[in-house]
């Protein structure tokens, strides 16, 4: 009997065994960081819908490039704000010709009509470029090397 249960518990025990052999699988990493514009717009009183539809155009003309329309967060309460974009801050040299194409067909307005176009629909706005998403302890590892490296 004392045989079957040394038989049982080494087998019990077997795969545990063979399992803290192993090495343990990396931890996986975060991704690395991208560099992004983020726009934040108080929209003129009664313009919000024609700010709207410009900015719909210009996601269409992403779409079209094969690009992401832009990450939209709109104001519930709080803070003097209406409206939130977030995208890349560059675009892909590989879609830049496909987004010229599109803003032309679209007709987009460009150059100066932007300007005059989109400052219609706006009371106050601001654009930060901004690089993440990353959390602190990442943001301090980059600290760390860069001073490492003197920079």
């Amino acid at each position: 009997m004392k045989s079957i249960l040394t038989a049982a518990a080494a087998l019990l025990l077997a795969p545990s065994a063979a399992l803290a052999q192993q090495p343990a699988a990396p931890a996986p990493t975060a991704p690395a960081p991208q560099k992004l514009l983020v726009e934040i717009y108080r929209i003129a009183p009664g313009q919000h819908e024609a700010f709207m539809r410009l900015i719909a155009l210009f996601d269409e003309a992403n779409r079209r490039a094969g690009l992401p329309p832009r990450q939209l967060y709109v104001h519930r309460d709080g803070a003097d704000w209406d409206f939130m974009l977030i995208q890349p801050a560059d675009i892909p040299p590989d879609k830049e010709a496909a987004l010229t194409a599109a803003y032309e067909a679209l007709k987009t307005p460009s150059g100066a009509n932007f300007f005059v176009t989109i400052r219609r629909f706006i009371a106050e706005h601001t654009d930060s470029f901004v690089t993440g998403p990353t959390n602190a302890a990442d943001w301090l590892k980059g600290l760390d090397d860069a001073r490492r490296r003197g920079r």
